[in-house]
């Protein structure tokens, strides 16, 4: 099976190409990528004016299944996904059960290739049931193909057990996805502390709660030698944080979801519950030392944290509204318009957030346009103007604070082992 892209700008960080190519691929391999190729192939796509780009790689995703179906499935979260132009997407264990061993690893895996191309990674959570007593069998779970340990949606408090953990981690040489947040200090705070805060007269959740919990993580994975990835990282000092273990040479990195770069408190309807998230949604000085982080590269990948809710939920107000919004359908558009056209990211960067770092991170053999490697590949209209309509979304969750924003970049085309998985 012959597929060929035509004209279009082929970014690639592996190869450093950026420019006019062509690529065909051949039985789920990209054979060839130059400037012209003249050969006759079961589909063609005409990429003029638009990006190429090695397949996303989300590492942050809530897929809710099992459990919470009524939230997501893995079929409508791998839609969302192949909309969104990622080929890769990372689920994060706290599902009911939790992903807390080789059986329910193995359940979302046997889903997954049963319902979609979309290649769906799931993270093993680091102890039994997310209770923070005792490990999970992490061994084990790496074993079946587990690429990750997370505790997602709470950190590990017991220091002690948290570190036997990340030595496990580095034995396996798999990342730690740490959520960092110090749940003693959250009290039961909604939105960020600020003034913002009390002029909205809710309670608020400050920046250490974060930032404490990152410098305890930079600190034991130097001890163990891990790989710490930090996972939606949304103040100024967690960059700080962050450029001063890279500076140590620790092997640390760090995402930040596109609803921290683009929102600031100051944008927050206290009446649309859409706008609660974890972290919350900090203050102009954070959001802008987010976007240098990034444009300086000491902040690695974007991730979405996609955490599709039931509606019903998300309207219980600000007070009682469970934390989070979706993301995989307006990653795309939110980087080119907040990142890219502000001239934060050049396109390329784009690509090494959203594909090449990703996949270093979780140490697979994807996040390239290289010839011989599997066509995991992206076609992307930059220049498309829109409105984001959640009514177009494949997830189940509509909870966004982004319906009705004008935004720049659309995904046209999604190649996943060289199928197409989504076109427009």
């Amino acid at each position: 099976m012959k597929l060929l892209i035509k004209n279009g700008r082929v970014i690639d960080p592996a190869s450093g190409k950026d420019g006019q190519y062509d690529v065909l691929v051949v039985d789920g391999t990209i054979k060839k990528v130059a400037k012209t190729i003249e050969e006759e192939a079961d589909n063609v796509l005409d990429a003029k004016d638009c990006f190429v780009m090695p397949g996303l790689i989300d590492l942050h995703v809530h897929l809710r299944e099992p459990g919470f179906e009524y939230k997501e499935t893995i079929e409508t979260g791998c839609r969302a996904a192949a909309s969104g132009g990622f080929t890769t997407i990372v689920a994060m264990p706290n599902t009911k059960p939790v992903a807390d061993s080789k059986e329910i690893i193995q359940l979302v895996q046997q889903k997954a290739e049963s319902c979609s191309k979309v290649n769906v990674l799931q993270a093993g959570a680091i102890t039994k049931g997310q209770l923070g007593q005792e490990l999970a069998d992490i061994e084990g779970m790496v074993s079946i193909g587990c690429p990750a340990i997370s505790e997602d949606g709470k950190s590990v408090r017991n220091a002690h057990l948290y570190k036997q953990a990340m030595e496990i981690a580095a034995k396996k040489n798999i990342p730690v996805l740490a959520h960092c947040e110090d749940i003693d200090l959250v009290n039961s705070g909604v939105v960020n502390q600020d003034d913002r805060m009390k002029e909205l007269n809710l309670p608020g959740i400050s920046n250490c709660v974060e930032d404490v919990i990152i410098a305890r993580d930079i600190l034991l994975a130097k001890e163990t030698g891990t790989k710490l990835h930090l996972c939606h990282c949304s103040t100024k000092d967690s960059v700080q944080l962050v450029k001063m273990a890279k500076e140590e040479g620790l092997s640390v990195t760090a995402e930040v979801c596109p609803h921290h770069f683009t929102l600031t408190t100051d944008d927050l309807d206290p009446q649309n519950s859409n706008f609660k998230m974890n972290p919350p949604l900090r203050t102009k000085e954070d959001v802008e030392a987010l976007k240098l982080g990034l444009k300086n590269n000491i902040m690695d990948v974007i991730s979405t944290d996609h955490a599709p809710h039931g509606e019903e939920e998300k309207k219980a107000g600000m007070l009682k509204a469970p934390f989070g919004i979706v993301g995989l359908e307006t990653a795309v558009p939110l980087t080119i318009t907040e990142l890219v056209e502000t001239g934060y990211l050049t396109p390329m960067q784009m690509a090494e957030k959203l594909s090449y770092n990703p996949a270093k991170v979780l140490g697979i053999d994807k996040g390239t346009l290289l010839e011989g490697k599997t066509a995991d590949i992206v076609i992307i209209n930059p220049n498309e103007e829109y409105s984001i309509d959640t009514a177009q979304f494949e997830s189940k969750g509509k909870n966004t604070p982004f319906h009705g924003r004008r935004v720049k970049g659309k995904v046209c085309a999604t190649i996943a082992d060289g199928t197409i998985i989504y076109k427009r």
